[in-house]
């Protein structure tokens, strides 16, 4: 006798929540085939991100999705047909470059045009990594040579660091983890959030965004709290264990870290355009020509370092002994701590978007999307000053650099030996609703949850990651990759 003929019900429900005025634009899609139940959401018009539960019947997975959706409507999604809603623009950092008044040229080492409009720069003691408008992330050795290429699907807006991690903060609404071989969205802010800036501290995500809000989401990728700044277009946010410092259009504040109560607020001399931190002071740099160093304890502005055109980006020599601007007009300054300006050059190019130094070296990313070395020792710009520089080496893309692509899935292996030695084994697990990863390996809290990709969060599944690193706020992050254990 022939088997019975086994049918499965698939039913989808599409929402919507789109407000004017720049609000929320997104979507929110719950599909129910058999035991399962996906959820697809995310901004409209983006493909979005997909979580999956599997039920013990039918009638719960109807139940679930039942809920999910009635939840969705209270808040004021409504039914609506995929497509008929155009993705909302994001918004791009709209900049000019004049050529630079400066009488000599820095000393450019090497440049690598990244081919498009770069902001994010970080520089550690191996790498320097630079994110372009168009959603590339090269690696660069020290000394200049590409090392590996990351491809996102939108616009980097900038790259932070927060110990070993490293983070891309992209136009998608999305954070993406580039720590290892493959990125991995580590944070999916709320789809009406347009990114400017963001910082990373201690697993704790600080967002500004265009319509000058502080928003603070934790490492389980959950929002804590938000608040409006007194001003917009919030292009400044860094974040230490004692606050969160915001900048924007009327000034620099410092809110709480544990709740987002204002600690102080400073006006500026124009808008906030570009924000710094050492340990004790903040640093802004502004559309009236400035950048203010301000007191971390009180707000007070303790010295004033003077451009000739509008700042686009600062940063200091460890603890501030030298301060670094750069202006509308591509132009990159030095000025002594007190104040005292040392030197003006031309950069050679465009004006820098940020900027960080490192060990003698200035790195700049420019508005024709260039990452470029600045040789910033004493004798290098003394000689440029006099009018000798050296002849700038053009770094090449090597035509068969590997192209690294966020990922979704991960490698599966049958047993923790097919993993590096002192792998660490952990478990999905779904507590109140909600997807978690804990340690199963000995030797770990076993009630601290681990930060995980929620992209390949599966309850029940198990993976093997090389390694975890405790963080302050009680939780586990991973270090290394991620393998799914059969």
């Amino acid at each position: 006798m022939a088997a019975p003929t086994v049918f499965t019900m698939t039913t989808t429900t599409y929402l919507e929540l789109s407000q004017d005025g720049g609000g929320a634009h997104k979507f929110y899609e719950v599909t129910v085939e058999d035991l399962a139940v996906s959820v697809r959401y995310g901004r409209i018009g983006s493909a979005g991100q997909t979580q999956r539960s599997t039920f013990p019947t039918a009638a719960k997975a109807q139940a679930a999705a039942a809920k999910k959706i009635g939840e969705k409507v209270r808040k004021g999604y409504a039914p609506a047909v995929r497509g008929q809603r155009a993705a909302r623009a994001v918004t791009r950092r709209a900049v000019t470059s004049a050529p630079s008044t400066a009488r000599a040229v820095a000393p450019v080492l090497w440049r690598f045009r990244t081919g498009s409009a770069a902001f994010g720069i970080h520089v550690d003691e191996e790498r320097c990594w630079v994110g372009n408008q168009a959603g590339d992330v090269f690696t660069l050795d020290r000394s200049g040579e590409v090392q590996a290429r990351f491809s996102l699907p939108d616009g980097v807006k900038c790259l932070v660091a927060d110990d070993f991690w490293i983070y891309a903060g992209c136009d998608d609404g999305k954070v993406y983890d580039l720590s290892s071989k493959l990125p991995f969205a580590a944070y999916d802010i709320a789809t009406d959030v347009d990114i400017f800036w963001l910082d990373i501290h201690e697993g704790v995500l600080h967002v500004a965004d265009r319509s000058g809000r502080l928003t603070v989401i934790d490492h389980e990728d959950e929002h804590q709290w938000a608040r409006g700044g007194q001003g917009e277009h919030a292009w400044m946010v860094r974040a230490d264990g004692d606050a969160v410092y915001y900048g924007d259009t009327r000034g620099v504040a410092a809110h709480a870290p544990d709740g987002g109560g204002e600690l102080w607020h400073t006006a500026t001399e124009g808008g906030v355009l570009f924000g710094w931190q050492e340990d004790t002071a903040v640093y802004a740099g502004t559309s009236r020509k400035k950048v203010q160093r301000i007191a971390k304890k009180d707000g007070r502005v303790e010295a004033v370092y003077a451009c000739d055109s509008p700042v686009y980006s600062c940063a200091t020599s460890p603890g501030g002994r030298f301060v670094f601007a750069a202006d509308s007009a591509s132009s990159v300054y030095c000025f002594a701590e007190d104040g005292t300006r040392l030197w003006k050059l031309g950069t050679g190019g465009g004006s820098a978007l940020s900027m960080q130094y490192r060990d003698e070296r200035l790195y700049l990313v420019t508005t024709d999307g260039s990452l470029v070395c600045v040789d910033a020792s004493e004798a290098a710009i003394e000689a440029a000053q006099e009018g000798t520089v050296p002849v700038a080496r053009d770094i090449k893309l090597a035509a068969a650099l590997p192209v690294y692509e966020p990922a979704t899935t991960v490698t599966a292996v049958t047993s923790v030996s097919d993993a590096p030695a002192g792998s660490v084994v952990v478990e999905c697990v779904t507590e109140n609703g909600r997807t978690r990863v804990r340690v199963v390996s000995q030797g770990y809290d076993s009630g601290w949850n681990v930060q995980f990709p929620r992209a390949i969060r599966e309850p029940g599944a198990r993976y093997v990651v090389d390694a975890l690193h405790p963080a302050a706020g009680g939780f586990y992050r991973v270090r290394g990759d991620i393998r799914r254990l059969r």
